[in-house]
C-alpha cells in the first residue's frame, strides 16, 4: 500500500526522517528504472523477432543488397577499419549473388542446345512419305525429286510397367544316390521377399531422392495392380539397409577420412519409438567432403539421439584435418580435445545474423545503420572470394592472402572499434558478439586453399533430407531412422557424383548380393560413385557445349 503524506506532515519532519524517505524513494526510481528497461529490452526483443518472423515467411529468403555504393579506408589508431573498393578490389559494380554460394558463371545459351538435351536418348524413327502416285498427282509425271528429310522431334513418355520375372531352375540328382544339385541362379534380394533390385531402388528413388511419402507409393503401385503396403515398403529399406547398402555406407565413412577438409552440419528430426516421451527430439547429423574437391563427393548422414559433443567425437574419432561447421559450440570443443582437428567457422552464419539486425530496421533508415556498412564489408569480402572458384588451390591461397585477408582484417577491426557503441540487447548485439567470438574460427579459410569460405555446402547437402522431412513429419522407429541415414548417404553421394540415383541404387543392390560371402569389402572400390567400372547408363549424360 503506497503512504501519501501531505505539506503539513512533511514541514512536521526533521531532517534526518526527510533524507531517509528521499533515499528510500531513489532506490525506489532505480528499481522502476531498472525494470522499465528490461521490459524495454524485452519489448524491443519481441519486435525484432515479430518482423523477422514476417520477413521469413513472407519476405524474399535472399540476402541480396539493393545498391554496390563504394565505401572508404579509414585509419584509427593506425589500423584499417573499412577500406574504398576503388583501391582495394575491382569490379565493383558487379551486382552481388542472390545466395553466398559460390557458383560457376552462367554461360549464354548456346545453339544447338535442344539437340543436346536429347543426345543420350533412344530415338525411335517414324517414317512419313507420301506415295508414288501421290506425288504424281502432286507434280505431275516425274516431275518431283527428293530433299532432305524436315524432321520434328518430341519427347514420349512410357509409363512404368512391371512384369514378373520368374527364374526355373534346374534341379538334378543323383541315381545312384541322394546327391542333389541346382543350376547357377541369382539369389533372392532378400529371403522370402519378392522385391527386386528395381523394385527396390524404385520405392528408394521416389522416397529418399523425389521425398514422395511411402503412402504415396503405395497408392501408386496400387495402379499398376501391386499390392505392396507402405509397412512392406519400409521393412524392405531396413533391411537393405542393414544386409547390403550398410556394406557401402562404412567404406565411405573410411573414405572421408582421407579429406583434408570435411564439413558438418546437423538438422532436427522426430522419431515415434525411440524410447522417449512422444515429441522427443532427436537429430540427423550430416558429414560431407569439403566443396572444393568437386570429383569425388561423399556425403553421409548419421541418426543420432540427442545434439551433444559424444557424437561428433565418435564419428570423427579416427579423422585428422579441418572441419568447416556453423557457430556450435561442441565443435570447438572437440578442437580443444585433439591437436590434429582444426575447425573453420562459417560466413553465411555470421552475415545472417547481421542481415537479421538490419531487417528490424526501417526501410528508409538502413543506410544509415552501421549494420550497412557492415554488410557491404561482407559483400567485398565474398565478391573476391567468388573470383576465385576455378583457381587452383594454391594460386587461391595466394590471392586470398592478398587481396581477402585485408578485408577481413579490416571488418572485425570495425566490428571492435564500434562494439562499445551498440545497444546491450537486441539483434546488432547477437551479430556483434557471435562474429567477435567466431573470429579465429570465420579467418580460418585464408590460412588454407581447401578451405571453403562457407558451410553452405552442408546445408545444401542436407536439403534433401529437410525436404522429405516435411512430407513425412517423422520416423517410426530407431531402426528406420538408422536405415534413412544410410539410404539418404547414398543417394546425395550419388547425385553429387553426376549419377542417376535410380540407376546407382539398382546396380549397387545387383552387384552387393553377389558378395555377401566375400572375406573383404575390396569390392566395393568398383562400386564407388567414381570408379570407372561402373556402368556408362549410371551417369548423367553430359550436355554437349556449343562452339
Amino acid at each position: 500500500m503506497t503512504i501519501k503524506y501531505t505539506k503539513e506532515q512533511l514541514n512536521k519532519f526533521d531532517k534526518d526522517l526527510l533524507i531517509e524517505l528521499f533515499l528510500g524513494m531513489q532506490g525506489q526510481m532505480e528499481e522502476l528504472s531498472r525494470q522499465t528497461q528490461a521490459l524495454n529490452d524485452r519489448m524491443q526483443l519481441m519486435m525484432e523477432q515479430m518482423v523477422l518472423f514476417q520477413k521469413n515467411r513472407f519476405g524474399r529468403s535472399s540476402e541480396k543488397m539493393a545498391d554496390s555504393e563504394q565505401i572508404r579506408f579509414m585509419e584509427v589508431d593506425g589500423t584499417i577499419v573499412f577500406f574504398n573498393e576503388a583501391e582495394a578490389v575491382c569490379d565493383l559494380d558487379a551486382p552481388e549473388p542472390e545466395d553466398l554460394e559460390l557458383k560457376a558463371p552462367k554461360k549464354k545459351k548456346q545453339p544447338g542446345k535442344k539437340a543436346a538435351d536429347i543426345a543420350g536418348l533412344t530415338v525411335k524413327r517414324i517414317d512419313h512419305y507420301l506415295k508414288e502416285e501421290e506425288l504424281t498427282a502432286e507434280f505431275g509425271e516425274n516431275g518431283w525429286k527428293q530433299l532432305p528429310d524436315a524432321i520434328s522431334r518430341c519427347y514420349q513418355f512410357i509409363p512404368a510397367s512391371v512384369v514378373i520375372e520368374e527364374h526355373h531352375i534346374g534341379v538334378y540328382s543323383s541315381k545312384l544316390d541322394e546327391h542333389m544339385i541346382k543350376a547357377p541362379h541369382p539369389r533372392n534380394l532378400l529371403h522370402g521377399s519378392l522385391v527386386s533390385p528395381s523394385l527396390a531402388a524404385a520405392v528408394i528413388n521416389g522416397k529418399y531422392v523425389n521425398a514422395v511419402p511411402l503412402y504415396r507409393l503405395e497408392k501408386e503401385f496400387e495402379r499398376y495392380g501391386l499390392a505392396i503396403t507402405r509397412q512392406n515398403m519400409a521393412n524392405w529399406m531396413i533391411r537393405l539397409g542393414e544386409e547390403y547398402l550398410g556394406t557401402m555406407y562404412d567404406y565411405l565413412h573410411k573414405l572421408l577420412y582421407d579429406y583434408h577438409v570435411i564439413q558438418a552440419d546437423e538438422t532436427p528430426v522426430l522419431v515415434n519409438k525411440d524410447g522417449r516421451p512422444a515429441g522427443s527430439q532427436s537429430y540427423m547429423w550430416v558429414y560431407r567432403s569439403g566443396f572444393m574437391y568437386r570429383d569425388r563427393q561423399i556425403i553421409l548422414y548419421e541418426y543420432q539421439k540427442t545434439r551433444n559433443a559424444s557424437h561428433p567425437r565418435k564419428f570423427l574419432r579416427d579423422y585428422t584435418g579441418i572441419c568447416v561447421t556453423d557457430g556450435y559450440q561442441v565443435y570447438h570443443t572437440l578442437e580443444k580435445e585433439r591437436e590434429n582437428l582444426k575447425i573453420a567457422g562459417c560466413w553465411v552464419h555470421c552475415r545472417r545474423r547481421f542481415n537479421d539486425a538490419l531487417e528490424v530496421i526501417p526501410k528508409a533508415h538502413r543506410k544509415e545503420s552501421i549494420l550497412h556498412l557492415i554488410m557491404k564489408q561482407i559483400q567485398a569480402i565474398y565478391r573476391e572470394e567468388g573470383k576465385l572458384s576455378d583457381f587452383s588451390t594454391e594460386d587461391r591461397l595466394m590471392q586470398r592472402q592478398l587481396v581477402v585477408k585485408p578485408l577481413v582484417d579490416a571488418f572485425f577491426a570495425y566490428l571492435k572499434q564500434n562494439e562499445p557503441k551498440i545497444p546491450k540487447n537486441g539483434k546488432i548485439r547477437e551479430a556483434f558478439t557471435y562474429a567477435l567470438n567466431q573470429e579465429s574460427y570465420l579467418k580460418v579459410f585464408l590460412e588454407d586453399g581447401d578451405v571453403p569460405i562457407d558451410n553452405n555446402a552442408s546445408e545444401r547437402a542436407i536439403r534433401g533430407f529437410c525436404i522429405g522431412k516435411k512430407n513425412w513429419e517423422m520416423i517410426d522407429t530407431v531402426n528406420g531412422a538408422n536405415s534413412s541415414a544410410i539410404i539418404y548417404s547414398i543417394a546425395e553421394t550419388a547425385k553429387a557424383n553426376n549419377l542417376k540415383p535410380f540407376d546407382y541404387f539398382e546396380y549397387l543392390l545387383t552387384e552387393i548380393p553377389k558378395h555377401v560371402d566375400d572375406k573383404n569389402t575390396d569390392f566395393l572400390a568398383e562400386l564407388l560413385p567414381w570408379s570407372d567400372m561402373l556402368p556408362e547408363n549410371i551417369r548423367k549424360p553430359q550436355k554437349a557445349s556449343g562452339k
